[in-house]
This record gives C-alpha cells, structure tokens and sequence, in this order.
C-alpha cells in the first residue's frame, strides 16, 4: 500500500499535543451532544480545556475515526463533527467499553489511528516504511522527509510541521524521561504509551521499536486489525497470507511490530472461537481465511470480546460505514440512527 493511498494529507493538526487520557472518549460525548461544540466561541469551558486543547481533542478523535465530519454540515470548511458507528459502539450508552477500561481498547484505538484514511501520514510511514529498530528522533525525521519528499503525488511539506508530527509520536507512544527540561504537559500520561510499542535501549538511551510478541494485544483485537485491513483494502479474496499481512506496509503486523510466527500465535485463539474464521497452511504458508464480508466477521469478533449488547450499533455496517461514517445525531433514539 503507498503513502497515498493509504493516509490523507494532513500534517501538525494536533497543536503539538499527544493524546491524553479521556481525550477520546470527551471527543465522542461533546460530539454526541452537540455536533457544533467545537466551534462555539464557549468550547473551552465546555470541554474544560484551553483554545488550543479544543482543537486537538476533536484531531485526536477524527484521528482515531471516533467522531466524523457531518456530511449535511452546511460549512464545509467549518464542518461539524458527530459519533461514527465504531465511536457509537465504543463509547455511547450500553457500549463495549465506555470508560476505556480494556486495554485491548488501546490496540484497537492504535490501529484505527494508522488504518485508513489515516489522518497521520508521518505516524503511517513511522510504523510501516522505517526499517530502523533502535533510532534517535532526527533519524526518523530525515527518513520521513526523504519519503515525503519522494511522494510526487504529494506537496512536500514544511519541515517544522513534520518535525512536529514526528515529536508528537514519541510523545504518544515511548516513555517520557523527566528531566529539567521536559515540559510539564510532555509528563502527563498518554494512554498509548501503555502499549509498550517504543522504549529506550538501555545500552545506547535511543528510542527503540518493541518488536516480538504483546502480552497484552488480545486475540480478537487482531483478528478484528486482519479482518477490518482486508475490507479497507479490498483484498478480493476470503483468504490472506500471514506473511503478507506481517510485511506489507499498512498491514496489521507492521501496526503491531509481529512477525510471521508471532501473528500465528495471537490470531489462532480468536480463530478458533470464531464460526467462520479459521487458519489454514496449504503448501506449509499459514493463511486466514473467512467465510463472510469481512466487515461483518470484524464486528462480530469485537462484540463477542467485548461481551455487551452494542452489536446492534454496528449490525449492517460495511467497509468504512464501520469507523468512518457519521451516525445522525439528534432528537432520534441510537437505535433508529444505528439502523
């Protein structure tokens, strides 16, 4: 998958800030409420928050595929943003997990971030085209401009905005050191770095990529990556080797740093408890295979780990209507909007 097609042109939309915790969810119920909240010149109160918080709050929940923009929003270069079924189903009333309480939550807001459309083409290429494993923060600067700037269907653009993007990376995901000069807003906890996906190199202090297993990546978390990149992707067939789906860039094996043998062990539980899904090895290569539309297996697979009665917000999504398409909001019951 290229960069293009993979994410949307969009760079340093964050206000510098990396998420924090309660971001996502405060994303979704402001939204839920009242579509135009964050254009009200009183958002700030609303949201508890400063001006410039405001804006990277409803990033970060666009990002992650929580909330959408409102297609009837009669501004569109200042749109509305309301739930999208997958923010529905997570997060509203009865749903799978409200209060971010799973951290198989985590994985899954992980993979929505770089799943396309990714809103954040330098997290995308920082998990799927940087081959360093250990690196310091300009090495994977200049690669990331480098394959920018190799992007001719793109306009490179500014370097501090990458800088920036680049940055906010590292602050989402690796552990802050406390020193003098850090920032007291860089210590404060980001949910992402529970995931453990960046450390430091305790012999060399750079920044280094958790390859290998992830105790706590829940099987069906990665079934449900499998099965959602193969409906966004339109693979066209009802199988998927592992070995693709661990090398291919925007596969859920490079959004979880899992090799061939690794993705064989996590996938196989959640395969085994679910009716349509199995592994099969022809010719000694493992391959996924299913026997519905993706997109339905990828929702069934999430409501069965979650356990709750939100399938019902998510019954007769397909493809991107899933995690991207907004639910209309207002006087109507969830159900009747769900439909």
């Amino acid at each position: 998958m290229r960069l293009s097609d993979a994410a949307v042109r969009s760079f340093a939309r964050h206000e510098t800030f990396h998420p924090r915790f309660g971001w996502f969810r405060k994303a979704y119920a402001v939204a839920a409420q009242d579509p135009g909240v964050f254009k009200r010149p009183d958002a700030p109160v609303v949201l508890g928050v400063g001006k410039n918080m405001v804006r990277a709050i409803r990033f970060w929940g666009f990002a992650a595929k929580i909330i959408a923009k409102d297609p009837r929003s009669p501004n569109r270069r200042a749109p509305t943003f309301v739930p999208t079924r997958r923010g529905r189903a997570l997060f509203g009333e009865g749903g799978w997990d409200p209060y971010m309480e799973d951290p198989g939550t985590l994985w899954l807001l992980h993979w929505l971030l770089l799943a396309p459309p990714s809103q954040l083409p330098v997290f995308w290429l920082a998990f799927n085209e940087f081959g360093a494993v250990e690196f310091a923060e300009s090495d994977l600067t200049e690669s990331v401009l480098a394959q920018l700037e190799a992007a001719a269907d793109w306009p490179v653009p500014n370097e501090s905005s990458v800088r920036k993007d680049v940055s906010a990376l590292l602050r989402t995901y690796a552990p802050v050191e406390e020193s003098r000069r850090v920032a007291v807003d860089d210590l404060l906890d980001c949910p992402m770095r529970e995931l453990n996906l960046l450390g430091r190199s305790p012999a060399t202090g750079l920044h280094r990529f958790a390859l290998g297993s992830k105790p706590t990546l829940p099987s069906e978390i990665a079934v449900h990556a499998v099965l959602d990149w193969a409906d966004r992707v339109g693979i066209g067939a009802r199988t998927v080797a592992l070995s693709r789906l661990a090398h291919e860039p925007g596969s859920p094996g490079r959004a979880f740093k899992l090799n061939e043998h690794e993705l064989l062990a996590i996938l196989q539980p959640a395969a085994e408890r679910t009716k349509g899904l199995r592994l099969v090895s022809p010719a000694g290569a493992w391959q996924l295979a299913w026997s519905d539309e993706p997109a339905l297996l990828a929702n069934s697979v999430l409501d069965a780990y979650y356990g709750s009665v939100a399938a019902t917000l998510c019954s007769g999504c397909h493809g991107d209507a899933v995690d991207d398409n907004p639910l209309a909001v207002g006087a109507r019951p969830v159900s009747e909007a769900a439909a």
